[in-house]
Protein backbone atom coordinates (compact mmCIF):
# COMPACT_ATOMS: atom_id res chain seq x y z
CA UNK A 1 0.00 0.00 0.00
CA UNK A 2 1.37 3.49 -0.63
CA UNK A 3 1.67 6.25 2.26
CA UNK A 4 -2.00 7.70 0.88
CA UNK A 5 -3.93 4.68 1.34
CA UNK A 6 -2.21 3.93 4.93
CA UNK A 7 -2.99 7.31 5.81
CA UNK A 8 -6.72 6.87 5.29
CA UNK A 9 -6.38 3.42 6.97
CA UNK A 10 -4.70 4.97 9.93
CA UNK A 11 -7.05 7.59 9.96
CA UNK A 12 -10.22 5.34 10.52
CA UNK A 13 -8.56 3.93 13.44
CA UNK A 14 -10.52 4.83 16.45
CA UNK A 15 -8.56 6.53 19.22
CA UNK A 16 -5.67 7.76 17.12
CA UNK A 17 -6.18 11.39 16.47
CA UNK A 18 -4.31 14.27 15.00
CA UNK A 19 -1.36 14.47 17.45
CA UNK A 20 -0.39 10.22 17.21
CA UNK A 21 -0.58 10.63 13.53
CA UNK A 22 2.34 13.43 13.31
CA UNK A 23 4.33 11.62 15.81
CA UNK A 24 4.09 8.81 13.29
CA UNK A 25 5.22 11.18 10.47
CA UNK A 26 7.93 13.04 12.57
CA UNK A 27 9.23 9.00 12.83
CA UNK A 28 9.74 7.34 9.95
CA UNK A 29 10.85 7.84 6.22
CA UNK A 30 7.80 6.17 4.72
CA UNK A 31 4.32 5.14 6.44
CA UNK A 32 4.93 1.68 4.86
CA UNK A 33 7.47 1.25 7.51
CA UNK A 34 5.05 1.20 10.17
CA UNK A 35 4.14 -2.56 8.64
CA UNK A 36 7.80 -3.71 10.21
CA UNK A 37 6.68 -1.83 13.75
CA UNK A 38 7.20 -3.86 17.09
CA UNK A 39 5.49 -2.96 20.12
CA UNK A 40 8.45 -1.09 21.07
CA UNK A 41 8.54 0.83 18.33
CA UNK A 42 5.04 2.48 19.35
CA UNK A 43 6.43 3.14 22.07
CA UNK A 44 9.44 5.09 20.81
CA UNK A 45 7.33 7.02 19.19
CA UNK A 46 6.12 8.77 22.47
CA UNK A 47 3.23 6.67 22.79
CA UNK A 48 1.78 5.68 26.08
CA UNK A 49 1.65 1.60 26.43
CA UNK A 50 -2.36 1.50 25.97
CA UNK A 51 -2.41 3.66 22.92
CA UNK A 52 0.83 1.64 21.55
CA UNK A 53 -0.68 -1.64 22.16
CA UNK A 54 -3.81 -0.58 20.16
CA UNK A 55 -1.85 0.83 17.38
CA UNK A 56 0.32 -2.23 17.21
CA UNK A 57 -2.82 -4.41 17.04
CA UNK A 58 -4.40 -2.32 14.53
CA UNK A 59 -1.97 -2.42 12.24
CA UNK A 60 -1.19 -5.72 11.98
CA UNK A 61 -4.31 -6.02 10.60
CA UNK A 62 -4.31 -3.72 8.44
CA UNK A 63 -4.28 -5.30 4.40
CA UNK A 64 -5.01 -4.34 0.92
CA UNK A 65 -7.77 -6.45 0.77
CA UNK A 66 -9.07 -4.59 4.15
CA UNK A 67 -8.39 -0.63 2.96
CA UNK A 68 -9.92 -1.29 -0.60
CA UNK A 69 -13.31 -2.24 0.77
CA UNK A 70 -13.18 1.13 2.87
CA UNK A 71 -12.27 3.10 0.11
CA UNK A 72 -15.36 1.17 -1.99
CA UNK A 73 -17.17 1.98 0.61
CA UNK A 74 -16.71 6.11 0.19
CA UNK A 75 -16.83 5.57 -3.46
CA UNK A 76 -20.40 4.12 -3.23
CA UNK A 77 -21.87 7.08 -1.30
CA UNK A 78 -20.14 9.24 -3.17
CA UNK A 79 -18.17 10.80 -1.11
CA UNK A 80 -14.33 12.44 -1.76
CA UNK A 81 -11.14 11.88 0.38
CA UNK A 82 -8.21 14.05 -0.17
CA UNK A 83 -4.98 13.77 2.12
CA UNK A 84 -2.36 15.79 2.82
CA UNK A 85 -0.45 13.63 -0.11
CA UNK A 86 -2.84 14.85 -2.45
CA UNK A 87 -1.56 17.75 -5.30
CA UNK A 88 -5.17 19.12 -5.12
CA UNK A 89 -5.03 19.48 -0.97
CA UNK A 90 -5.97 23.33 -0.61
CA UNK A 91 -1.94 25.66 -0.07
CA UNK A 92 -3.27 28.22 2.12
CA UNK A 93 -4.99 24.98 4.85
CA UNK A 94 -1.56 22.94 4.39
CA UNK A 95 0.59 25.97 5.99
CA UNK A 96 -1.35 26.10 9.09
CA UNK A 97 -0.27 24.99 12.09
CA UNK A 98 -2.77 21.51 12.12
CA UNK A 99 -3.62 20.78 9.04
CA UNK A 100 -6.33 17.84 9.09
CA UNK A 101 -4.50 14.78 7.75
CA UNK A 102 -7.22 13.75 5.81
CA UNK A 103 -10.76 15.01 4.60
CA UNK A 104 -13.95 13.53 3.33
CA UNK A 105 -15.95 15.70 1.24
CA UNK A 106 -19.42 15.82 -0.99
CA UNK A 107 -19.83 18.30 -4.25
CA UNK A 108 -16.90 20.28 -5.88
CA UNK A 109 -13.52 20.01 -4.58
CA UNK A 110 -11.89 22.69 -6.59
CA UNK A 111 -13.97 24.82 -5.05
CA UNK A 112 -10.95 25.01 -2.23
CA UNK A 113 -8.38 26.30 -4.48
CA UNK A 114 -10.23 29.60 -5.16
CA UNK A 115 -10.29 32.58 -3.11
CA UNK A 116 -12.36 32.01 0.04
CA UNK A 117 -13.71 34.07 2.92
CA UNK A 118 -15.18 32.63 5.80
CA UNK A 119 -18.12 33.89 7.22
CA UNK A 120 -18.88 33.69 10.91
CA UNK A 121 -21.13 35.00 13.74
CA UNK A 122 -24.12 34.19 16.67
CA UNK A 123 -26.31 31.02 16.14
CA UNK A 124 -29.29 33.28 17.19
CA UNK A 125 -28.75 36.65 14.83
CA UNK A 126 -31.35 39.53 14.46
CA UNK A 127 -32.97 40.21 11.12
CA UNK A 128 -30.50 43.05 10.35
CA UNK A 129 -27.37 40.26 10.76
CA UNK A 130 -29.03 37.92 8.83
CA UNK A 131 -29.95 40.09 6.05
CA UNK A 132 -26.38 41.54 6.29
CA UNK A 133 -24.65 37.35 6.25
CA UNK A 134 -26.76 36.80 3.20
CA UNK A 135 -25.94 39.81 1.15
CA UNK A 136 -22.52 40.24 1.75
CA UNK A 137 -22.04 36.21 0.91
CA UNK A 138 -24.19 37.01 -2.41
CA UNK A 139 -22.31 39.86 -3.22
CA UNK A 140 -18.40 38.13 -2.68
CA UNK A 141 -19.60 35.25 -4.35
CA UNK A 142 -20.93 37.21 -7.30
CA UNK A 143 -17.52 38.29 -7.78
CA UNK A 144 -16.22 34.39 -7.68
CA UNK A 145 -15.20 34.56 -4.43
CA UNK A 146 -16.20 31.01 -2.58
CA UNK A 147 -17.67 31.82 1.12
CA UNK A 148 -16.82 29.51 3.92
CA UNK A 149 -18.66 28.60 7.10
CA UNK A 150 -20.08 25.95 9.29
CA UNK A 151 -23.38 25.25 8.24
CA UNK A 152 -24.51 25.97 11.65
CA UNK A 153 -28.28 27.98 12.74
CA UNK A 154 -28.05 31.67 11.90
CA UNK A 155 -25.21 33.23 10.62
CA UNK A 156 -23.65 30.17 9.07
CA UNK A 157 -26.99 29.48 7.07
CA UNK A 158 -27.61 32.55 5.80
CA UNK A 159 -24.32 32.95 4.43
CA UNK A 160 -24.21 29.88 2.75
CA UNK A 161 -27.89 30.56 1.30
CA UNK A 162 -26.31 34.00 0.06
CA UNK A 163 -22.97 32.33 -1.11
CA UNK A 164 -25.01 29.46 -3.79
CA UNK A 165 -26.69 32.54 -5.31
CA UNK A 166 -23.67 33.38 -6.91
CA UNK A 167 -20.54 31.66 -8.86
CA UNK A 168 -18.35 31.26 -6.25
CA UNK A 169 -20.55 29.47 -4.26
CA UNK A 170 -20.13 27.99 -1.06
CA UNK A 171 -18.20 25.35 1.50
CA UNK A 172 -19.65 24.03 4.31
CA UNK A 173 -17.15 22.47 7.27
CA UNK A 174 -19.08 20.33 9.58
CA UNK A 175 -18.44 19.40 13.03
CA UNK A 176 -19.53 16.34 12.29
CA UNK A 177 -18.68 12.87 10.15
CA UNK A 178 -20.04 13.80 6.81
CA UNK A 179 -23.06 11.10 6.53
CA UNK A 180 -24.93 13.43 9.37
CA UNK A 181 -26.37 16.82 8.80
CA UNK A 182 -26.45 18.86 12.07
CA UNK A 183 -28.74 20.79 12.85
CA UNK A 184 -31.31 18.72 11.40
CA UNK A 185 -33.62 21.39 10.14
CA UNK A 186 -30.76 22.02 7.53
CA UNK A 187 -31.31 18.84 5.69
CA UNK A 188 -32.24 20.80 2.32
CA UNK A 189 -29.48 23.22 2.83
CA UNK A 190 -26.81 20.40 2.85
CA UNK A 191 -28.10 18.84 0.03
CA UNK A 192 -28.14 22.11 -2.15
CA UNK A 193 -24.32 22.91 -1.12
CA UNK A 194 -23.63 19.30 -1.86
CA UNK A 195 -24.91 19.69 -5.38
CA UNK A 196 -23.90 23.35 -5.86
CA UNK A 197 -20.81 23.96 -3.99
CA UNK A 198 -18.78 21.76 -1.29
CA UNK A 199 -19.53 19.64 1.90
CA UNK A 200 -16.46 19.22 4.18
CA UNK A 201 -15.52 16.88 7.11
CA UNK A 202 -12.11 15.68 8.45
CA UNK A 203 -14.26 13.11 10.37
CA UNK A 204 -14.39 9.18 8.97
CA UNK A 205 -18.00 7.70 8.08
CA UNK A 206 -19.83 7.29 11.62
CA UNK A 207 -17.30 9.24 13.91
CA UNK A 208 -19.97 9.28 16.58
CA UNK A 209 -20.86 13.05 16.99
CA UNK A 210 -19.51 15.17 20.80
CA UNK A 211 -19.71 18.67 21.24
CA UNK A 212 -15.62 18.62 21.55
CA UNK A 213 -15.76 18.20 17.89
CA UNK A 214 -16.98 21.47 16.53
CA UNK A 215 -14.51 23.76 17.57
CA UNK A 216 -12.01 21.62 15.78
CA UNK A 217 -14.05 22.60 12.60
CA UNK A 218 -13.17 26.40 13.13
CA UNK A 219 -9.22 26.00 12.15
CA UNK A 220 -10.13 24.67 8.85
CA UNK A 221 -12.95 27.22 8.06
CA UNK A 222 -9.90 29.96 9.19
CA UNK A 223 -6.82 27.91 7.53
CA UNK A 224 -9.48 27.87 4.66
CA UNK A 225 -9.79 30.99 3.93
CA UNK A 226 -7.73 34.27 2.94
CA UNK A 227 -9.95 36.60 5.17
CA UNK A 228 -12.41 35.87 8.14
CA UNK A 229 -15.75 38.06 7.96
CA UNK A 230 -17.20 38.16 12.02
CA UNK A 231 -21.53 39.13 11.66
CA UNK A 232 -22.85 39.88 15.16
CA UNK A 233 -20.95 37.72 17.55
CA UNK A 234 -21.25 38.23 21.30
CA UNK A 235 -18.25 38.82 23.23
CA UNK A 236 -17.25 34.77 24.30
CA UNK A 237 -18.06 33.59 21.15
CA UNK A 238 -17.17 30.44 18.93
CA UNK A 239 -16.66 33.13 16.54
CA UNK A 240 -14.03 35.14 17.88
CA UNK A 241 -11.96 31.76 18.28
CA UNK A 242 -11.83 31.42 15.14
CA UNK A 243 -11.14 34.65 14.05
CA UNK A 244 -8.20 34.06 16.97
CA UNK A 245 -7.46 31.42 14.59
CA UNK A 246 -7.26 33.25 11.54
CA UNK A 247 -4.79 35.78 13.23
CA UNK A 248 -2.26 32.99 14.11
CA UNK A 249 -2.45 32.05 10.62
CA UNK A 250 -1.48 35.49 9.44
CA UNK A 251 -4.99 35.87 8.06
CA UNK A 252 -7.23 39.03 7.58
CA UNK A 253 -10.06 39.92 10.10
CA UNK A 254 -12.56 41.43 9.43
CA UNK A 255 -16.08 42.48 11.02
CA UNK A 256 -19.50 44.49 10.54
CA UNK A 257 -20.52 46.75 13.13
CA UNK A 258 -23.81 46.62 14.79
CA UNK A 259 -25.76 48.60 17.15
CA UNK A 260 -23.15 49.53 19.73
CA UNK A 261 -26.53 48.58 22.22
CA UNK A 262 -26.30 44.99 21.64
CA UNK A 263 -24.78 42.37 23.31
CA UNK A 264 -24.78 40.38 19.41
CA UNK A 265 -22.67 43.24 18.34
CA UNK A 266 -19.93 43.47 20.97
CA UNK A 267 -17.71 40.69 19.47
CA UNK A 268 -17.37 42.22 16.16
CA UNK A 269 -17.21 45.75 17.51
CA UNK A 270 -14.40 44.91 19.74
CA UNK A 271 -12.70 43.56 16.82
CA UNK A 272 -12.77 46.71 15.02
CA UNK A 273 -11.36 48.34 18.06
CA UNK A 274 -8.22 46.00 18.33
CA UNK A 275 -7.82 46.73 13.66
CA UNK A 276 -10.35 44.32 12.16
CA UNK A 277 -11.28 46.20 9.52
CA UNK A 278 -14.58 47.50 9.40
CA UNK A 279 -16.34 45.97 6.63
CA UNK A 280 -19.68 47.95 5.46
CA UNK A 281 -19.75 46.38 1.66
CA UNK A 282 -18.05 43.30 -0.39
CA UNK A 283 -15.52 45.93 -1.66
CA UNK A 284 -13.76 46.48 1.35
CA UNK A 285 -13.52 42.72 1.20
CA UNK A 286 -12.28 42.15 -2.01
CA UNK A 287 -9.94 45.21 -2.41
CA UNK A 288 -7.60 43.87 -0.71
CA UNK A 289 -7.17 40.73 -2.93
CA UNK A 290 -6.07 42.19 -6.59
CA UNK A 291 -4.35 39.26 -7.53
CA UNK A 292 -7.45 37.36 -6.87
CA UNK A 293 -10.24 39.28 -7.90
CA UNK A 294 -10.15 41.24 -11.73
CA UNK A 295 -10.63 45.31 -11.44
CA UNK A 296 -13.24 44.58 -14.29
CA UNK A 297 -14.99 41.80 -12.55
CA UNK A 298 -14.91 44.01 -9.29
CA UNK A 299 -16.06 46.75 -10.68
CA UNK A 300 -18.91 45.09 -12.42
CA UNK A 301 -20.20 43.67 -9.50
CA UNK A 302 -22.97 44.79 -7.74
CA UNK A 303 -22.80 45.09 -4.21
CA UNK A 304 -25.31 46.52 -1.26
CA UNK A 305 -23.89 48.33 1.26
CA UNK A 306 -24.85 47.19 5.05
CA UNK A 307 -26.87 49.88 6.39
CA UNK A 308 -27.05 50.41 10.17
CA UNK A 309 -31.14 49.66 11.04
CA UNK A 310 -32.28 53.39 11.64
CA UNK A 311 -33.68 53.21 15.03
CA UNK A 312 -35.71 56.34 16.89
CA UNK A 313 -34.91 56.64 20.53
CA UNK A 314 -37.69 54.87 21.79
CA UNK A 315 -37.58 51.80 19.29
CA UNK A 316 -33.89 51.88 20.47
CA UNK A 317 -34.54 51.75 23.84
CA UNK A 318 -37.28 49.14 23.64
CA UNK A 319 -34.46 46.79 21.67
CA UNK A 320 -31.60 47.48 24.42
CA UNK A 321 -34.30 46.19 26.97
CA UNK A 322 -34.82 43.26 25.08
CA UNK A 323 -31.31 42.74 24.65
CA UNK A 324 -31.47 38.50 24.66
CA UNK A 325 -33.96 38.52 26.92
CA UNK A 326 -37.65 38.19 26.36
CA UNK A 327 -40.03 40.17 27.84
CA UNK A 328 -43.56 40.64 28.18
CA UNK A 329 -45.93 43.64 27.12
CA UNK A 330 -46.47 44.42 31.55
CA UNK A 331 -42.81 43.83 31.73
CA UNK A 332 -41.90 46.35 28.66
CA UNK A 333 -44.38 49.09 30.18
CA UNK A 334 -42.74 48.96 33.28
CA UNK A 335 -39.11 49.72 32.58
CA UNK A 336 -39.54 51.86 29.55
CA UNK A 337 -42.71 53.91 31.80
CA UNK A 338 -44.12 53.97 28.29
CA UNK A 339 -47.98 54.12 27.79
CA UNK A 340 -49.53 50.94 26.67
CA UNK A 341 -50.97 52.80 23.60
CA UNK A 342 -47.21 54.21 22.51
CA UNK A 343 -45.50 51.07 23.24
CA UNK A 344 -48.36 49.20 21.14
CA UNK A 345 -46.97 51.47 18.12
CA UNK A 346 -43.43 51.25 19.31
CA UNK A 347 -43.46 47.26 19.28
CA UNK A 348 -45.66 47.63 16.14
CA UNK A 349 -43.10 49.17 14.16
CA UNK A 350 -40.17 46.98 15.57
CA UNK A 351 -42.23 44.11 14.02
CA UNK A 352 -42.86 45.27 10.81
CA UNK A 353 -39.25 45.99 10.58
CA UNK A 354 -38.90 42.73 11.49
CA UNK A 355 -36.29 44.03 14.04
CA UNK A 356 -38.63 41.74 17.12
CA UNK A 357 -40.67 39.24 16.72
CA UNK A 358 -43.94 38.57 19.31
CA UNK A 359 -44.28 35.38 21.28
CA UNK A 360 -47.17 33.22 22.75
CA UNK A 361 -48.48 35.53 25.46
CA UNK A 362 -48.01 38.59 24.21
CA UNK A 363 -43.86 37.88 25.12
CA UNK A 364 -41.47 39.87 22.42
CA UNK A 365 -38.19 39.10 21.55
CA UNK A 366 -35.27 40.38 19.40
CA UNK A 367 -35.51 38.71 15.66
Amino acid sequence: MDDRTILIALHHIEGIGWKTIRRIMDRVRTLADIASFQLQDWLNVGLPLSRAELLHAAVKKMSSDGTGKLLETYRDKEIGIVTVFDERYPSLLKQTAEPPWVMYYRGRPELMSRLCIGVVGTRTPTAYGRNVAEQLSKSLSAAHACIVSGLARGIDSAAHIGALCGAGSTIAVLGCSIDQVYPPENKSLYQQISSQGLILSEYPLHTKSHPGLFPQRNRIIAGLSAGIVVIEAALKSGSLITADQALEESRDVYAVPGPIHSIKSQGALSLIKQGAKLVTCAEDILEEYPHWISLDRLTHIKTETVKLPPLSPDEQMIVDLLGDQPHTVDELMAKSQFTFGHLHSVLLNLLMTKRVVQLPGSVYTLS
